[in-house]
């Protein structure tokens, strides 16, 4: 099979000179990039345009490096625009926080040459604490885009006809995507407004587009997959490891979780009426008892999310 050609993605808004940097720098360091990879930097309405602010000139190792500007803010917006600038057979995405192994790409063209059924492939996000998390973050089971699956490659398709979530499934971070897998979802979400808020806009938390977009391409037959040799070091801010910042993350996630499922035919949990939210909160954070500690308080925040997704079952239909 022929090797695919690629460009590497960095959609961002407003981003941190000390993350992106090095994310670009490790971008910089790629050995072995296939012939003809381009890169864009996809500016997602950053308060100060980039153009002219990022320094894109170390990236010899690339055929071409840009900077495009999308004033539509929100990271699916981002990537939508991403896939009609990109003109290649695979789309990297990594975020503007990831450094990448050195052999990242060389190892993405690789996986896709050696295998026509994969639609979408990602590996390790290995977290690299800017602080030390506190003492309860570890029973709280948050990933915060970083996972390690072990050094076996594992696949998953839904040929069986089950229509579940895989472990496996790619993240965000430093997922790659073959383009005529990808256009099915693009087609998807560009003018279905409720769809394409799923996804990180702004200061808002959710963050189900990842899972919509490996959704899309399992029930069109792709097969996706998580690949150990694609290995990235995900930088954790210390804003992230605070229990204000935690609570929005598990709210959003749990409520667009849901949301995403239910788009593709997947009810884990039953609709329920919005007039029950109050009191369904207000029972959860007695269970929970919410006021013990930044640990319980977390954990009845990703309650109140679950229930916020299920008022919002059937609104995408």
């Amino acid at each position: 099979m022929t090797a695919p050609t690629l460009t590497a993605i960095v959609c961002t808004h407003n981003p941190r000179p000390a993350h992106i940097e090095p994310t670009l720098a490790s971008l910089a360091a790629q050995e072995d990039v296939p012939p003809g990879t381009a890169f864009i930097l996809v500016d997602n309405r950053s308060d100060v345009a980039l153009e002219g602010r990022i320094d894109l000139s170390a990236l010899t190792n690339f055929a071409s490096a840009r900077i495009v500007r999308e004033d539509k803010l929100g990271l699916t917006q981002a990537r939508i625009r991403s896939f009609h600038e990109a003109a290649s057979d695979v789309l990297v995405y990594i975020d503007d926080d990831n450094i990448l192994d050195p052999h990242y790409l060389a190892n993405v063209a690789a996986a896709f040459a050696g295998d026509d059924t994969l639609g979408a492939i990602g590996g390790k996000s290995i977290p690299h604490y800017e602080v030390t998390p506190p003492a309860w973050f570890s029973e709280l089971g948050v990933s915060l885009a970083c996972r390690d699956l072990g050094e076996a490659p594992l696949f998953a398709d839904w040929s069986s006809g089950e229509k579940v979530y895989p472990a496996c499934a790619p993240i965000g971070a430093g997922m790659a995507i073959r383009r005529v897998a990808y256009a099915a979802w693009v087609e998807a979400v560009t003018d279905d407004t409720t769809r394409s808020g799923l996804g990180r806009r702004g200061t808002d938390l959710a963050s189900g587009e990842d899972n919509d977009m490996v959704l899309t391409l399992l029930g069109t037959g792709w097969r996706v997959a998580y690949l150990p040799a694609l290995s990235l070091t995900h930088l954790i801010p210390s804003g992230r490891l605070t229990p204000a910042y935690l609570e929005r993350y598990v709210e959003s996630s749990n409520r667009t979780w849901l949301q995403v499922l239910d788009v593709h035919g997947i009810r884990p949990r039953p609709p329920i009426s919005a007039w029950s939210l109050p009191l369904r909160r207000a029972k959860a954070y007695v269970a929970a008892r919410a006021w013990r500690s930044p640990l319980a308080r977390i954990r009845w925040k990703a309650s109140c999310g679950i229930f916020a997704g299920q008022a919002k079952l059937g609104a995408l239909r």
